[in-house]
């Protein structure tokens, strides 16, 4: 089946879309990003991710082309339009294509922004890899320093999810000044003597959807978090560890540089975040 896809203002074949050259985020990856999940053809935690594509497209003066009340619709069009029940869409706005490529912007009242979306089908609550855990490695992080802002300069962290999986584990936990930042496309945690902790937001880290939801299910369930940094060499030592993003929710961390966390199986915090996250996000899925 040939996936219908959003285009600057035009559903289309997949075959037939098209974006300029001139683009500004094909050129300089001026560009921002959202991807939700979708479950049982429905939308989890769309606000969210609504409210953090305003905030990066405010923090680069950027103007979308849409309101979230159309981007909404489009989003609820694609779902219908690909008979998606399972997986996530992803959403790309640029400051669109210029006259020419340019260091300086564009006038945005003369250059509209560009709008991406697609659909992609993934199987999101089940899997070998949330009921056996994953490996991770560390490498240094040397990304720009607005991790804050979802933009697709996604350079490095695919350059370090290729080498982690050059290692035979399944993605990098990024480590500067010595403390963990996060993964390549995820928030990290560890869990010690019952507390769960990870590291507090700053410009320093992406401001995690799902790790908000998760910290909140956390906090309703009594569970104790400590919000601040931690090393690669504490995480080794911790009971369990485990990594929260859109599509992957709660995923169990087992090994960390080659050294075994806890007993080396998906540990009982992360399994009963999902559980939570599984049963909770659903009832207000839009």
């Amino acid at each position: 089946m040939t996936r219908t896809v959003y285009v600057n203002g035009d559903y289309l074949p997949e075959t037939e879309a098209k974006v300029s050259i001139f683009d500004r985020g094909f050129l300089m990856a001026d560009a921002v990003y959202e991807v939700t999940s979708v479950l049982g053809g429905k939308l989890i935690d769309f606000q969210g991710h609504a409210a953090r594509l305003q905030r990066s497209l405010g923090e680069l003066e950027m103007i979308s082309p849409v309101t979230m009340d159309e981007l909404l619709e489009i989003h609820h069009q694609l779902i219908a339009r690909n008979d998606l029940d399972e997986g996530g869409i992803y959403l790309q706005i640029t400051r669109g294509a210029g006259p020419d490529r340019d260091f300086v912007w564009p006038d945005p009242e003369e250059v509209k922004g560009g709008i991406v979306l697609f659909t992609f089908a993934k199987k999101l609550t089940a899997g070998k890899s949330l009921d056996e855990g994953i490996k991770v490695v560390s490498m240094e992080d040397i990304r720009w320093g607005r991790r804050d802002i979802k933009t697709t300069q996604l350079l490095y962290p695919s350059f370090a999810k290729m080498q982690a999986k050059k290692k035979g584990a399944a993605d990098a936990w990024l480590v500067e000044d010595g403390f963990v930042t996060e993964g390549s496309s995820n928030n990290a945690y560890i869990v010690k003597d019952g507390v769960i902790i990870t590291r507090q937001l700053s410009t320093d880290i992406l401001h995690g959807i799902t790790r908000a939801s998760i910290l909140k299910f956390a906090a309703e369930a009594q569970m104790k978090v400590e919000e601040r940094p931690f090393t690669i060499e504490e995480a080794q030592q911790a009971d369990e560890a485990f990594a929260t993003s859109a599509t992957g929710f709660s995923q169990p961390v087992v090994e960390i540089d080659g050294v075994r966390i806890g007993d080396g199986k998906p540990g009982p915090v992360s399994r009963r975040l999902r559980e939570i996250y599984m049963e909770e996000m659903p009832k207000t899925a839009l």
